[in-house]
């Protein structure tokens, strides 16, 4: 029995490989960043009773400078980490970096004004 070497987004339609330098699971697209819950309990176990949409919703940095995403449930709201891949896209990589600085949680003063 031949398994697929590859996987169509559910979110943009993007025709996606397996094959992923960076990482040995991939589930996500590398050219909208989403993903499918899949995995319950360990990357990889595929074992997820849930079918949702996962948003990619950040990112943070883990050992060795290494970006993870952060995706998000659009069904049951479960946070996932997902490592990058070398091929993702990096503008959206970087966007989902910069976000926060886009809302902060407090009013932002021209610097002349903070003294």
């Amino acid at each position: 029995m031949a398994f697929a070497r590859s996987f169509q987004c559910g979110h943009c339609g993007v025709e996606v490989s397996l094959d992923a330098p960076g990482t040995t699971h991939r589930n996500h697209c590398p050219s909208c960043l989403w993903s499918r819950h899949l995995d319950r309990n360990t990357p990889g176990d595929r074992k997820a009773e849930c079918p949702g949409g996962m948003e990619p919703i950040a990112v943070t940095v883990r050992g060795q400078g290494r970006w993870v995403l952060i995706h998000r449930c659009t069904k049951c709201g479960r946070l996932r980490l997902n490592r990058t891949a070398g091929d993702d896209n990096v503008l959206l990589l970087v966007r989902l970096a910069a976000l926060p600085l886009t809302m902060p949680p407090f009013p932002l003063q021209r610097p002349q004004d903070a003294t």
